[in-house]
């Protein structure tokens, strides 16, 4: 018997296995803690933090509704995997907002708060909980693992502090964290590595690998577990498998303009 929606069929042949999916999702959350506790949280979040985050999510229900939806109706109905400025449109929202607040559970966050506004105006709550964890816990836990790994530094955004640093490492910093950055750049610095990983280069390479990461999430996720879960959805790898290629060369070209917008806007802000 479904409850709010949720069928709960877990036998659908070519579904991926209930038990892998618990597995993964537990771990995630272990992850979100982990890096919370490490270098993020609400806790470290100022109000400025929760602002741009609030109107992030805000556009980004705005863009996937209406702007993104009516731009999409000029799309070929054959093109729609290849072209989506919906999909593109909320992908560019999330990173420049991510740009700005740099701490980590700003990705989580941004994607748990557009799902709960994209229930309030457009779905409604059916299917609940399992949409907002399943976008907060993929779309959003992957850019939160990216910004613990870069040390707050996603997408180069605070390399015109850190990169253009060769003093000690106590100079031009008011945390441990950033002095620590700053002495690994100069290090870097006195190695040649600066000049390859400079700001822009750095957008680049991690706008490219997340705009992949986001590649794999609607497809593998949702049409491998989440919609055969809901209502019985049929499983088909193949279509999974195109689907893949197909979105990847627009997600990483996307997530590489967002990133280096995410750059720009970061230093003019």
């Amino acid at each position: 018997m479904a409850f709010n929606g949720i069928g709960g069929y877990t036998n659908a042949p070519g579904m991926i296995p209930w038990e892998f999916v618990i597995i993964y999702f537990v771990a995630a959350i272990g992850v979100v803690l982990v890096l919370g506790r490490r270098g993020g949280g609400l806790r470290r979040f100022s109000t400025m933090d929760l602002v741009y985050i609030g109107i992030g999510a805000a556009m980004a229900v705005v863009w996937e509704f209406y702007v993104g939806a009516f731009l999409q109706r000029a799309v070929p109905s054959g093109l729609g995997s290849l072209i989506s400025p919906v999909f593109w449109g909320r992908l560019f929202i999330t990173f420049i907002i991510v740009g700005l607040v740099r701490k980590v559970g700003a990705g989580v966050l941004s994607l748990a708060i557009f799902n709960i506004l994209s229930d309030i105006f457009f779905y409604g709550f059916g299917g609940e909980p399992v949409y907002t964890l399943y976008e907060a816990l993929t779309y959003g836990l992957f850019i939160d693992i990216a910004i613990a790994l870069a040390n707050g530094n996603i997408f180069g955004t605070r390399g015109s502090m850190a990169w253009s640093a060769s003093a000690p490492s106590g100079s031009g910093s008011g945390t441990g964290a950033m002095a620590s950055a700053t002495a690994q750049v100069g290090a870097a610095s006195r190695t040649g590595v600066r000049k390859g990983l400079s700001p822009r280069t750095l957008a680049i390479v991690e706008g490219a690998l997340l705009g992949l990461s986001w590649s794999f999430s609607d497809t593998v996720f949702y049409s491998g577990f989440f919609s055969p879960l809901l209502f019985g959805a049929t499983v088909n790898w193949a279509r999974i498998i195109a689907l893949i290629v197909q979105f990847i060369p627009g997600d990483v070209i996307i997530g590489i303009i967002a990133a280096l917008a995410a750059l720009r806007i970061s230093r003019a802000v």
